[in-house]
């Protein structure tokens, strides 16, 4: 689990909808393809999925008012995680420190 601190105080909702409008292109540009990414929001938790190639939820954001943690809840041995994971981070700290 990684922590972010809520710099500009930013609602689960929020967030929720500026990943669902810029997050897909830029992942995408920067790994030159193009993957599907679904999301889920339910109160402060937002979950993403990368449905294309890995089952299930792979990463848990949960917003509060003074951070947002992110959890990776992908199988590393199977599918390596780290890298979607590290451009979700850099996007998140982008867009809320």
């Amino acid at each position: 689990m990684t922590t972010i601190k809520n710099v500009r105080p930013v609602s689960a909702e929020a967030l929720f909808h500026i990943l669902k409008s810029d997050f897909a292109n830029e992942i995408n540009n920067k790994l030159d393809s193009s993957l599907s990414i679904e999301y889920a929001h339910v109160y402060d938790v937002i979950n993403v999925y990368f449905p294309e190639i890995i089952e299930g939820t792979v990463f848990t954001i949960i917003v509060n008012e003074n951070e947002i943690e992110l959890s990776n809840n992908g199988d590393i041995t199977e599918y390596n995680t780290d890298l979607l994971e590290q451009y979700l981070h850099d996007f998140l700290v982008e867009k809320c420190s």
